[in-house]
């Protein structure tokens, strides 16, 4: 069994409980973090990722964590990024996020290991290895958990969702939902801002495969289509009939009149 490292979490982990401390007490701690995740895992083999520069996401938003500018850094960060690049053989993954080399990788066979929720839309096996427990997604679940948070959006990232909308009502709105096609229309008519929320969604995902960032397949988008022509009928054939009164018509409405209040119909 394979499991696959969020080594950007060991690295920061283990820099900034040692702000005041050597940087071979940060090293040492990370070192402990990667082996104790091997020994937990049962793992016979690993891959350990990093995030590199020219995140693709900046090029589509640069707003996209822009809130982070002026946050500093634990002191050790990029030294330990470096021990755990020359002693651990991660890899810098420039260009993207170490999120999505860990979806990319995920396969039947590996295990991702991390303590960040964004990774649970991708489906297959985790493990937590702060709280150490192992779980799994399924399919549907990380289909479900990525339009929620769509809806929700991820204020670390400044990526804002639906003004209103948090992590309660988010799951009564989709956890219902079975198929991705209900999803997409039901988070899409909730924007009311088609280009922002295919930007978020763009965003927000987290690659499978390299070098392909989300766009709406085209089953998302005739289902999308055929909903909105299916309210339009329904708008149109639930307005209210606009009667036209007898002295126009010459004829007398039987059971009602113009005023709207009811009159019995006259035997002939």
């Amino acid at each position: 069994m394979q499991v696959n490292i969020d080594a950007d979490i060991v690295a920061y982990r283990a820099s900034v409980v040692s702000d005041n401390e050597s940087l071979s007490v940060a090293c040492l701690r990370a070192d402990d973090t990667m082996r104790r995740i091997l020994v937990n895992t049962q793992a016979n083999t690993y891959k350990a990722f990093l995030t590199g520069s020219n995140n693709f996401r900046k090029d589509l938003d640069p707003q996209y964590k822009a809130n982070r500018a002026n946050i500093p850094r634990p002191k050790h960060l990029e030294d330990v990024r470096a021990f755990l690049v020359t002693e651990w053989g991660a890899q810098v993954c420039d260009g993207y996020e170490a999120d999505d080399f860990l979806g990319i990788y995920q396969t039947d066979d590996t295990i991702l290991a991390s303590i960040d929720k964004d990774l649970n839309q991708i489906p297959g096996k985790h493990y937590n290895f702060v709280r150490e427990e192992f779980y799994e997604v399924t399919p549907l679940e990380g289909t479900r958990f990525f339009y929620k948070q769509t809806l929700i959006g991820d204020t670390s990232d400044n990526i804002i969702g639906v003004k209103g909308i948090g992590p309660v009502k988010a799951s009564k709105l989709i956890d219902t939902l079975d198929k991705e096609e209900e999803m997409y229309w039901t988070c899409r008519k909730l924007y009311k801002d088609d280009t922002r929320f295919h930007l978020n969604c763009k965003l927000l995902w987290i690659l499978r495969e390299e070098d392909k960032i989300w766009e709406p397949s085209n089953i998302l988008l005739a289902y999308y289509d055929q909903q909105e022509q299916q309210q339009e009928v329904k708008s149109e054939t639930s307005e209210p009939v606009k009667m036209a009164s007898s002295e126009s018509t010459g004829v007398e409405i039987s059971g009602s009149n113009v005023s709207g209040t009811k009159t019995e119909p006259t035997d002939t």
